[in-house]
This record gives structure tokens, C-alpha cells and sequence, in this order.
């Protein structure tokens, strides 16, 4: 795939594109390019393989994926100090014949 006219010409809208043996080659033009929030694209055998990220934009997409507990989220809640009674209703049971 190497490095396309279109993606140079896209700016940072678009991922750079590279094959393995040129990323291994310019590696440090591929981290540069990523560290300045250009995401680059590295494909092998023609086949897109990973996309490189600045790490703060790795820790926000980190973080956006995980997802917090129930109990984590009705901690956070401004009904957390409600209190419940020991007492709950008792419904009648109805007899059924099998």
C-alpha cells in the first residue's frame, strides 16, 4: 500500500498508510507522524494490521472502552444514602394444581 498521494494530500483526516518493510524502514517518521496526532496505518501482506496513536489519544480510547460496575455507577448516584427497610411486602401465594 506504501505511503498513497491521497493520504499525504489528506492531512491529518485521513491514516497514512505504509507497508511493514517501509514503517521498519522510517520508523521514526512514523512515530513522529503519530506523535503529532496523525494516526498511521501499517499494513502486511496487504492486509491492514495495526494503526499507530499518539498514547494520549491510545489512553482515551482506553478509557472510553471500559465501562464501570453497577455497584461503581449506584455508588456514584445521588440516591446512594437512601435507606431500605428490613420489611418488604409479602404478596399471597396461590395455590396451583399440577
Amino acid at each position: 500500500m506504501g505511503r498513497s498521494r491521497q493520504a499525504k494530500q489528506a492531512g491529518s483526516t485521513r491514516l497514512h498508510g505504509w507497508k511493514l518493510g517501509e514503517a521498519k524502514a522510517k520508523f521514526s517518521d512514523v512515530v513522529r507522524l503519530a506523535a503529532s496526532g496523525q494516526p498511521q496505518r501499517v499494513t502486511v501482506r496487504g492486509k491492514e494490521t495495526v494503526v499507530i496513536v499518539e498514547a494520549s489519544e491510545f489512553e482515551r480510547l482506553r478509557a472510553r472502552g471500559t465501562s464501570a460496575s453497577l455497584h461503581d455507577l449506584l455508588s456514584q448516584s445521588p440516591l446512594n444514602r437512601l435507606e431500605f427497610g428490613d420489611e418488604g411486602l409479602q404478596s399471597p401465594v396461590r395455590e396451583v394444581e399440577l
